[in-house]
């Protein structure tokens, strides 16, 4: 019987490799896992061991929460929930210098609150503001750039999409990983606010002031979000202090979202079957991942390279900043290489017991691992949502775009190092409300 950190070893670079050559990221865990289990514990002990792991994740109560935040999410999709949040805040602070920038941030994470992902909140807001903000004048690079940083909002901002599975495959609370996320979320918005002001400062014509609306037309446009906004606070604070768990508030989302599609007058037979049909490819795909990455975790633990690589690490004598920063560098790296979901079902089981023994919890590192993943979102020259913005802004070249994001990425930077110095960021809101 084979039983040794090699294999492991070999194991994960066989993945890294078929990841990069293309593969679909839920089959490749998979069958890279359940190869490795043959390996090491013989081929009907990891078939027994895979029987269990699919039976075992489908029957998990929490896993009802994933389809019902998706589904609330494509209801939102009917009813221009996107074009209504940038508005409303454009109607507010557009009259300022870099208004619609900042517009566009509070729209990123508005409509991230909603659906929790990145690339579809980079391309729903893009289509609504980056046209708004050609029309005013302001800089293309500025523009674009704002936009896909803001994006990132969505994979941190509960109910995050990231963070369930997370939480899933790490068997944490879902409701402490929301939690945790919520000051971090408001922390990384309010660097990208700074990053505009800064640049609009420096440079006055990169984003020229528009006209101030009137009250009147300020209290129409949050006419138009008010059900939206109580919704959302309803689900994230219902969880936060413990009113529900995570899965009655996905319910409560859902049925929430029916309800003021309804009122909009754009439920329709077709807006429910697109909804359905959409969330359930969506979920279908997401549980194949979960699943394949789940047999993989498995594998890497039988093996002993979780414990011969916290081992290596600990022998370094780095402490507990040394150890965090190599930890960072290190997704940093990866994640300009691997797809963001792939890079936290790989490294997860690796780097999870690591953290743990360098002091630090699992929810924290969910956290950590989450905002890892953003910033490999906007890393040049793979960094996925800025081919998603220049999808949106085609006559913008790729070139352009990358420069445009650096003083983000800088933010992104210092906004990790903080989580790294100062934990509470993560952990001071869960803690406060026991959850």
């Amino acid at each position: 019987m084979i039983d040794t950190a090699g294999t492991g070893l070999v194991g994960i670079l066989i993945l890294f490799a078929l990841l990069l050559a293309g593969g679909r990221i839920g089959a490749v865990l998979g069958l890279v896992g359940l190869g490795g289990l043959t390996l090491v514990i013989g081929p009907e002990a990891a078939l027994i061991k895979a029987g269990v792991i699919v039976v075992d994740t489908l029957t998990r109560y929490e896993l009802g929460t994933l389809p019902l935040f998706l589904f609330m999410a494509h209801l939102f999709f009917a009813v221009d929930a996107s074009r209504d949040l940038f508005d409303a805040a454009a109607k507010f602070v557009g009259h300022r210098r870099g208004g619609l920038a900042y517009a566009s941030i509070a729209g990123c994470g508005g409509f991230g609150a909603i659906n929790g992902s990145s690339l579809a909140t980079t391309a729903t807001v893009g289509l609504v503001a980056y046209p708004e903000m050609k029309k005013r004048g302001y800089d293309d690079r500025l523009s674009t750039a704002t936009i896909a940083a803001g994006g990132t909002l969505g994979q941190m901002i509960p109910p995050s999409g990231a963070l369930i599975v997370f939480g899933i495959v790490a068997e944490q609370s879902i409701g402490r990983l929301f939690t945790a996320a919520i000051v971090p979320g408001i922390t990384q918005a309010l660097l990208y606010v700074a990053v505009v002001a800064l640049l609009v400062r420096l440079r006055p014509d990169l984003g020229p002031a528009g006209e101030r609306a009137s009250w009147p037309e300020r209290y129409r446009a949050i006419a138009r979000i008010w059900e939206i906004l109580v919704l959302v606070l309803l689900v994230i604070g219902g969880i936060a202090v413990g009113w529900f768990s995570p899965p009655e508030a996905a319910a409560i989302g859902a049925c929430g979202a029916l309800a003021i599609a309804a009122l909009r007058r754009k439920l329709s037979l077709e807006c429910l079957f697109t909804a359905f049909r959409d969330t359930l490819r969506t979920t279908g795909l997401i549980y194949l991942i979960v699943i394949g990455a789940l047999i993989f975790s498995v594998f890497v633990g039988v093996t002993g390279l979780a414990d011969a690589a916290g081992a290596l690490v600990t022998g370094l004598g780095t402490g507990t900043f040394g150890t965090l920063v190599l930890v960072a560098l290190l997704l940093l790296v990866l994640g300009t290489v691997l797809d963001g979901l792939a890079l936290m079902l790989l490294m997860t089981p690796i780097l999870l017991p690591i953290v743990e023994g360098a002091g630090m919890s699992a929810i924290w590192f969910g956290v950590f691992l989450v905002r890892a993943m953003e910033v490999g979102f906007l890393t040049p020259p793979l960094g996925i949502n800025l081919y998603v913005m220049q999808g949106v802004a085609k006559e913008i070249s790729i070139s352009s775009i990358f420069r445009g994001v650096l003083p983000f990425l800088a933010a992104d930077f210092i906004h990790l190092l903080l989580i790294i110095l100062f934990p509470a960021i993560v952990l001071w809101l869960p803690e406060m409300l026991g959850t």
